[in-house]
């Protein structure tokens, strides 16, 4: 038992054994550097044409644009609605959309109580007339004042937001 094992960064009165030179100290590109091998001087590849990111394989495209294959707003959602959505439409909307629309949708929300943000009155009948998927793509592209919520909400709490959306509107014409 004349040689004692040691590893990276302990002291040891003996030689250190690297069993691997190549595993600390190897030759790579760093991000944005400069290349004399490829022959665009870039470290960074391009991706391959028709690469799809994992998990963006969009194979239905009414489910995540809201768009029917003319381009046009579908009039419905393509989910089916249960308690789940709207509990999970619920959940979205409270945190996306209430400081603005407060939590009847009337647009009377923090921001426009402090800061005289104008917000859009959900319970319109404009809004209420406009098809499920025009209000779907108005929340990843925003509108007006409305900033853009493309990546904090996918298009399933899109579906639930709206949803939870159109519940709202139907329990306020129920109290008139």
């Amino acid at each position: 038992f004349g040689f004692q094992g040691c590893m990276r960064g302990c002291s040891s009165s003996e030689p250190p054994v690297l069993i691997n030179f190549s595993m600390f100290n190897q030759p790579k590109y760093k991000a944005q550097a400069a290349s004399k091998f490829f022959y665009n001087g870039m470290t960074m590849r391009p991706p391959i044409p028709g690469t799809i990111a994992r998990g963006h394989l969009h194979e239905d495209l009414v489910l995540t644009t809201g768009m029917d294959p003319d381009g046009k707003p579908v009039a419905a959602s393509p989910v089916a609605v249960d308690d789940a959505l709207l509990a999970r439409g619920s959940e979205r909307y409270g945190i996306y959309c209430m400081p603005c629309h407060d939590e009847r949708g009337e647009g009377k929300g923090i921001l426009s109580q402090r800061a005289k943000v104008p917000t859009a009155n959900l319970h319109d009948q404009r809004i209420r007339d406009l098809p499920d998927g025009a209000i779907f793509d108005t929340i990843p592209n925003g509108k007006g004042l409305m900033a853009s919520y493309r990546y904090p909400v996918g298009a399933h709490d899109r579906w639930a937001i709206i949803a939870y959306v159109r519940d709202l509107q139907k329990k306020n014409v129920d109290q008139e």
